[in-house]
């Protein structure tokens, strides 16, 4: 037998937060011990120091130089009120610096102008070291100007400043994961029930909802516009199914709750999801995704990998690294569940 002369797989670095597991400290007090910051005992620094040399952890230099000039510490600012789509950007901001020893803290705006200005200025008093801007929407400002405030600012999920860096789900290209899921599965009979018009997503969806159905040769009838609510979903099921003509197959739906209601008033009519029609939903929002009867397949806008890319670019930013400006749209995916059943290859 010949022998295995293929490369040993590499060796993936230590962290730093392995190494703070390894001595029992925080990661920001492993940090603040191995760069020579931070108050703790001389035993304690000693003990990280060791730890970090045993399991050869190597400083990322780009963090070494963040953290040497600056607070290790970023704002989180949005408007977000119920954490819908901050809290999961937040958490892939988190993961991405955590390993630098850079901590987030999350400010609530709401739409208060003067909440968000007091915001801004108790985070430069702070010396943060950038701010990540976050909303519940991307076609919306916040309610405060973050132009010229010398550190680095990115967006996430929120409509930018001018020649800024923004990070944002692609809508049309998760509208069209939806349509063509139900396109394979046989649909043939397909329409689109989403939120008010006054949302740019809303129209980027219903665009690529027609565009996939010419595509395929079917019909598009005109989608239905409403509010971003279950009573809706409820409501557009009478106007769907008691007008006259061809009834749907499938229904894509511009949000999960507007599909929960879908399904609830199909269910009440002894209409059967999916044999019957099939629904999909778009946030992949899971509290109510999973508990949707049947639990609702729906699209998924990725949030924690943008937060996470937004996290990464600060940090470059904030270490000198140059990053040229403009909006980068980040590809949703599609969460199979039971609403709609797999196509005969998947």
């Amino acid at each position: 037998m010949a022998a295995d002369t293929s490369p040993a797989p590499a060796k993936q670095p230590v962290t730093l937060r392995e190494v703070a597991a390894m001595a029992g400290v925080s990661v920001a007090t492993a940090s603040k011990a191995l760069n020579g910051q931070g108050r703790m005992t001389a035993e304690t620094r000693q003990r990280i120091r060791e730890t970090a040399q045993r399991l050869g952890f190597r400083p990322n230099s780009l963090a070494q130089s963040l953290l040497r000039r600056r607070s290790f510490t970023v704002g989180l600012l949005t408007n977000d009120t119920y954490g819908r789509f901050s809290l999961p950007v937040m958490s892939g901001i988190s993961d991405a610096l955590v390993d630098a020893g850079v901590s987030v803290f999350m400010c609530n705006v709401e739409d208060d102008p003067r909440l968000a200005q007091l915001h801004v200025e108790a985070m430069l008093d702070k010396r943060i070291d950038g701010i990540i801007a976050s909303g519940k929407r991307i076609d919306r400002h916040l309610p405060v100007d973050l132009a010229n405030l010398g550190v680095p600012v990115i967006y996430a999920f929120s409509q930018p400043d001018p020649d800024a860096i923004a990070f944002v789900s692609d809508d049309a290209g998760g509208a069209r994961l939806a349509v063509e899921h139900l396109c394979r599965l046989g649909r043939r009979r397909i329409t689109h029930v989403s939120g008010p018009a006054s949302f740019a997503v809303v129209h980027e969806r219903a665009q690529a909802f027609r565009d996939v159905l010419a595509e395929h040769g079917l019909p598009a009838t005109e989608p239905l516009l409403g509010s971003w609510s279950e009573a809706w979903g409820h409501d557009a099921v009478g106007k769907l199914f008691d007008s006259k003509g061809e009834k749907p197959d499938a229904v894509f739906c511009g949000n999960d709750q507007i599909a929960r209601g879908v399904i609830d008033a199909l269910r009440e009519r002894g209409l059967g999801v999916p044999d019957d029609v099939g629904v999909i939903g778009f946030d992949n929002w899971e509290i109510v995704a999973e508990a949707t009867r049947p639990s609702l397949t729906s699209v998924d806008m990725n949030l924690a990998a943008l937060g996470r890319e937004a996290g990464l670019t600060l940090l470059s930013l904030v270490g000198g690294q140059p990053a040229a400006p403009g909006i980068r749209k980040l590809p949703c995916r599609l969460v199979v569940r039971q609403s709609c059943g797999r196509p005969p290859d998947g």
